[in-house]
């Protein structure tokens, strides 16, 4: 099992950044890809990145690129996601999750809450 502790949301005005952090524990020597995700009110649940074990294959939806960076520290057992230039359409709750491989999710994080006014 891994528990995984999402923070570094917040309000934020359209064009300004946040940085969310995910920290995991539990079964964290195993070698699992992170990812976010988000869900905005009356959506459904999103990919939004994510990236391997070692930090070498990063994906990103189209929707996110050039904006957002994923990253992780091992030593730390924390993924991060910097957002940047944010918009209104970025609000929405955002999930960590842990995966087997790289976009899967086989454990979640219980959500930062993450918005943006115009």
């Amino acid at each position: 099992q891994v528990q995984l502790v999402e923070s570094g949301g917040g309000l934020v005005q359209a064009g300004g950044s946040l940085r969310l952090s995910c920290a995991a524990s539990g079964r964290t020597s195993s070698t699992y890809a992170m990812d976010w995700f988000r869900q905005a009110p009356g959506g459904e649940r999103e990919f939004v990145a994510a990236i391997s074990w070692s930090g070498d294959k990063l994906i990103y939806a189209d929707s996110v690129k050039g904006r957002f960076t994923i990253s992780r520290d091992n030593t730390k057992n924390t993924v991060y996601l910097q957002m940047n230039s944010l918009k209104p359409e970025d609000t929405a709750v955002y999930y960590c999750a842990a995966g087997f491989t790289i976009a899967a999710a086989n454990y979640w994080g219980q959500g930062t809450q993450v918005t943006v006014s115009s």
